[in-house]
């Protein structure tokens, strides 16, 4: 297995966690926001937003999963989930990418169940050919095409996440020798 060249860019990456975090400040002005990132994926770009976010803020994180190997099962789990008051407050969902939109839909409901005074959410990659389910995104970073893409918290089988950019994955031949 190896890994190609950048698809984004270390600093394309960090150009726009930038503008999204000053667009995320402007709106949440005078606020109660209540960020929180969906995880594993989301740990590297909610760690880099919230540090450049300048409106006053609380975390905390989802735990979800949904991916078996390299491919979403449709069932979706969450192992944990924020302990924090959550009605009243202004929630700003943070996750690294949207392709089916399952999974963000499933959590975005157990979310309004608690009812938040505002939910809005932001994620890094949007992978539009794989949607199943529309969800209105607030912020998003960057469009992706339809391939396997690792790097900046995104894992094949929980490895490659420490990769500082977003890049497509790719599997070795078995025939082929290193």
């Amino acid at each position: 297995m190896f890994i190609g060249t950048p698809l984004i860019t270390e600093e394309q990456i960090q150009r726009k966690v930038k503008e999204l975090a000053l667009k995320i400040s402007k709106d949440y002005e005078n606020k109660d926001l209540f960020v929180i990132g969906i995880l594993k994926g989301s740990f590297m770009f909610f760690s880099d937003l919230i540090r450049h976010i300048k409106s006053p803020l609380k975390i905390d994180f989802i735990v979800a999963s949904s991916y078996i190997k390299d491919s979403s099962s449709g069932e979706v789990k969450i192992h944990y989930f924020p302990r924090e008051e959550i009605k009243g407050r202004d929630i700003l969902l943070v996750d690294d990418i949207i392709d089916t939109g399952i999974s963000l839909q499933f959590i975005k409901e157990k979310i309004l169940e608690k009812n938040p005074a505002s939910l809005k959410i932001c994620v890094l990659l949007d992978k539009k050919e794989r949607r199943i389910i529309e969800i209105p995104i607030d912020y998003i970073g960057f469009s992706v095409p339809n391939k396997f893409i690792v790097g900046y918290g995104l894992d094949y089988q929980e490895m490659f996440r420490n990769i500082p950019y977003i890049t497509v994955f790719k599997k070795k031949p078995n025939n082929v020798q290193t």
